[in-house]
């Protein structure tokens, strides 16, 4: 049953759309340069009947009956053609929305990455500061650290006196 109903729907979109496409062909058509010429050689035929012995009175008549349905015809492919544009529009204005809609998430988002970018140059300039104090503080160690190494050496070399010292004084004693 299912099957059938899918048939019959898709049959049917089917017709409409053939349906749908002839009558854009046929508006479409009815709006060329072919057209109007079709047009004003029948217009000139019925208004030359009386020359072939026809009525004119009865010609009228016919071309007055054929043109009004035809335009009965015609405003109703025209308003076909209105109906699918407005559908078409339709669309449109969805679409507009949905981009508007991205638009003005994209320029969140681009407000959020300002943001971040701005935040990340704070911190960057922060690191650049404590990379500073850093080297300030390496370079007072390695001052101290040489400060150190003096005192190193001068405590080495007092060391050095002072055993040369007891040395003395130990063989003075033995001397004694």
């Amino acid at each position: 049953m299912k099957n059938k109903n899918k048939n019959q729907t898709k049959l049917s979109k089917i017709k409409e759309l053939k349906q749908i496409h002839w009558s854009e062909k046929f508006t479409t058509w009815i709006g060329s340069t072919e057209s109007i010429i079709l047009h004003t050689i029948c217009f000139a035929v019925f208004l030359s009947s009386p020359l072939f012995g026809y009525d004119l009175q009865k010609s009228f008549t016919v071309l007055t009956a054929i043109v009004s349905l035809e335009a009965i015809y015609l405003a109703l492919f025209i308003q076909m053609s209105i109906n699918r544009t407005n559908i078409s529009i339709e669309h449109v204005e969805e679409n507009i929305e949905e981009i508007s809609e991205d638009i003005e998430d994209i320029q969140e988002d681009v407000e959020e990455i300002s943001e971040d970018i701005e935040d990340i140059q704070e911190d960057v300039e922060g690191i650049e500061k404590d990379i500073e104090e850093i080297q300030e503080d390496v370079e007072e160690i390695e001052k101290d650290i040489e400060d150190i190494s003096e005192d190193v050496e001068e405590i080495s070399e007092d060391i050095e006196d002072l055993q040369e010292d007891v040395e003395e004084i130990s063989e003075d004693k033995k001397i004694k």
